[in-house]
């Protein structure tokens, strides 16, 4: 049983990978979970309780008895087992990633090493809390590793991958997200032809734009794909997008800047990319950043956001 699980960010691919389109995901090791047992009931009442209806969820699952120890988990629950967990919750995280890969981790019988059948389990894991999942939100928290994910493969990526030049900022929207009703308002769409063509056809190729040309280094053309992804955002997934953020959607930058929303959207985290830390923080609100880039100083500008650097 591992130590901790880390929490992750879609970087790219939230809705496009409904279509089988590629993914690009990434551990984000500021927030994680790790198993506990309470001194007393006391001191693991809301997780616990979420774990033994959990449990019950997992019984309900095909071969669950073959793939599952649940009679040690509902065990181990009897003696106020919980999951200590600083993962915000509603902000597309993964805090019900690192829960159901915390309890694969923990209580399968014998563990898979068939990533994609992983993902699979991992979508009927997750079912319980969104009402549909794809799996790979808990397959980043239970690897802990970036990926690029097609419907075929599962690639895993070295640490430093990322281009040194192209800098990643979540922004802080202050709002928590609902994923299940913002999954079933897209899936409505999905049943509109039009819609879906021109989804198709202009949205994914952006999406497999971005991710392919950040593995590759590619900057230019990067960020010429995010100015499109983040159009087709606009265009395609408008309610996924909070009023607080849309100026940061629909403004032109005379500097490399970009945003797409993060996870199901609706709240949550924004993510921006940018070539220019300095300009991403004075257009932000904040005036310095340490040498960590994580503790910034606010300017007395009417800026409503808080923002990590990964």
């Amino acid at each position: 049983m591992r130590e901790r699980y880390y929490s992750k960010v879609i970087l790219f691919g939230e809705y496009s990978m409904i279509f089988d389109s590629t993914a690009l995901m990434v551990p984000l090791k500021r927030f994680s979970a790790q198993w506990r047992f309470a001194s007393s009931a006391q001191g693991s009442t809301a997780s616990n309780a979420s774990l033994k209806r959990f449990a019950d969820y997992l019984s309900t699952l095909d071969n669950a008895k073959e793939i599952f120890d649940l009679q040690r988990l509902n065990r181990d629950l009897s003696y106020h087992l919980y999951l200590d967990s600083n993962v915000p919750s509603g902000y597309g995280l993964g805090s019900s990633g690192t829960l159901v890969a915390a309890v694969y981790d923990g209580y399968a019988k014998q563990k898979t090493d068939d990533l994609l059948a992983l993902k699979t389990l991992f979508g009927q894991m997750e079912s319980y809390f969104h009402g549909s999942s794809s799996g790979i939100d808990p397959l980043q928290c239970y690897l802990g590793k970036p990926f690029k994910i097609t419907p075929k493969k599962v690639e895993i990526l070295e640490d430093g991958f990322l281009n040194k030049d192209i800098h990643i900022c979540m922004i802080d929207t202050k709002i928590k997200s609902n994923t299940k009703p913002l999954v079933n308002h897209f899936k409505a769409q999905r049943e509109n032809l039009e819609f879906l063509q021109h989804f198709q056809s202009e949205y994914v190729p952006c999406v497999t734009s971005c991710i392919n040309s950040m593995i590759e280094g590619d900057k230019k053309l990067f960020f010429n794909s995010l100015k499109q992804l983040t159009k087709g955002q606009l265009q395609f997934l408008r309610p996924m997008i909070t009023d607080n953020t849309l100026d940061l959607f629909t403004s032109d930058y005379d500097f490399n800047f970009g945003v797409k929303i993060s996870g199901s959207g609706g709240g949550g985290y924004v993510l921006g990319f940018t070539d220019d830390v300095v300009k991403t923080n004075k257009l932000l609100g904040f005036e310095g950043i340490d040498s960590n880039r994580t503790g910034l100083a606010r300017n007395d500008m009417p800026s409503k956001f808080d923002v990590i650097w990964l």
